[in-house]
C-alpha cells in the first residue's frame, strides 16, 4: 500500500483514461531526453515506457524511490532528491540534448518549481504539467483578466502555454480539493522582446501592490521620467499592461546600488 506523504504535497494519479491521454499530448519518441519529475507510485512512469526504452526522472520520497529502482532498475534513471535544487543544466549536457519535462507537480510547490524550470529555458525543450486548475488559469491569463498577474508576466518572455484539459479530483488518491488541469508549456526559440536585470523585480513589485498606480507601486524602482519615454501611462495598475511593457520600464529601471530600500 502507498503511503501518501502531506509535506511533499502527494496526490497520486491513477485514471488511466487521463494518463494515456497525457503521454498522447506528449508524442515522446526514441531519442527523446524525457524527464519525469515526481513519478511518485510509476503510474504516469509506466505509461511512458510503453513509448520509449529508459529516461531520467526525480523523486524526492526515498521510500517511492526505492519501489522504483526495484521495479524498473536502470531503465529509470532515477535523480533522488528535491526538484526545486536539481540542476536540469547539468542533465541536459550530459544527455547531449534538450529536456522534455513531464510531471504531476506537487501543488504545494508549484510556483516556485516553474519559476526554478524558468532558469533553465535554454536547456529545456517543452513541458508537459499537470497543476492546479487555478494556476494554469494563471500561466495562460490575458491583461485586464482577474487571472492575470505575476506568474502570466514571467513566463510569457520564454513560454508558449496551451491549456490542453481539465481534470477532476476523483482521477487522483487521495483525491485533491481542486480541480487540476494540464498544460504544454512550449520553449521559444527565442524571448519575445529583450528581458532586462530588473524585469522580475518590477513585476514582483507591480503585481505585490496591485491596487496601487504603477507611480505608487514602482516609486522605488522606476523614475518618473520613464513613463513618458515609453508612453505607459503611471496611473494605470498592473494587470493592465502587456508583458513587454512591464520589459520597457524595467530596461529605464534605476540600477540596483540606487534603489531605495
Amino acid at each position: 500500500m502507498i503511503r501518501t506523504r502531506k509535506r511533499f504535497g502527494q496526490h497520486f494519479l491513477h485514471d488511466q483514461n487521463v494518463l494515456a491521454h497525457i503521454v498522447r499530448s506528449v508524442a515522446p519518441r526514441e531519442g527523446d531526453h524525457l524527464l519525469e519529475i515526481g513519478p511518485g507510485a510509476g503510474a504516469l512512469t509506466e505509461h511512458l515506457f510503453a513509448a520509449v526504452h529508459s529516461f531520467d526522472a526525480i523523486e524526492i520520497d526515498r521510500d517511492l524511490a526505492a519501489a522504483l529502482r526495484e521495479r524498473w532498475g536502470d531503465r529509470l534513471r532515477l535523480h533522488e532528491g528535491d526538484a526545486l535544487d536539481f540542476d536540469y543544466g547539468q542533465l541536459a549536457r550530459e544527455r547531449g540534448g534538450k529536456l522534455r519535462v513531464i510531471g504531476n507537480l506537487p501543488y504545494n510547490i508549484s510556483t516556485p518549481l516553474l519559476f526554478r524550470l524558468l532558469e533553465f529555458v535554454p536547456y529545456i525543450e517543452d513541458l508537459h504539467v499537470m497543476l492546479q486548475k487555478e494556476v494554469i488559469d494563471r500561466m495562460a491569463a490575458e491583461p485586464g483578466t482577474d487571472d492575470y498577474g505575476r506568474l502570466t508576466v514571467m513566463l510569457a518572455p520564454h513560454l508558449h502555454i496551451e491549456k490542453l484539459f481539465d481534470v477532476g479530483p476523483g482521477a487522483f488518491k487521495p483525491p485533491p480539493r481542486v480541480w487540476s488541469a494540464v498544460a504544454r508549456l512550449s520553449v521559444l526559440p527565442e524571448p519575445k522582446f529583450p528581458v532586462p536585470p530588473a524585469f522580475s523585480a518590477v513585476v514582483s513589485a507591480a503585481f505585490s501592490a496591485r491596487r496601487k498606480t504603477l507611480r505608487n507601486a514602482l516609486r522605488a524602482l522606476v523614475p518618473e521620467e520613464a513613463y513618458a519615454q515609453t508612453g505607459i501611462d503611471p496611473g494605470a495598475r498592473a494587470e493592465t499592461l502587456d508583458p513587454s511593457q512591464f520589459a520597457a520600464l524595467a530596461a529605464l529601471a534605476r540600477p540596483p546600488q540606487a534603489v531605495i530600500p
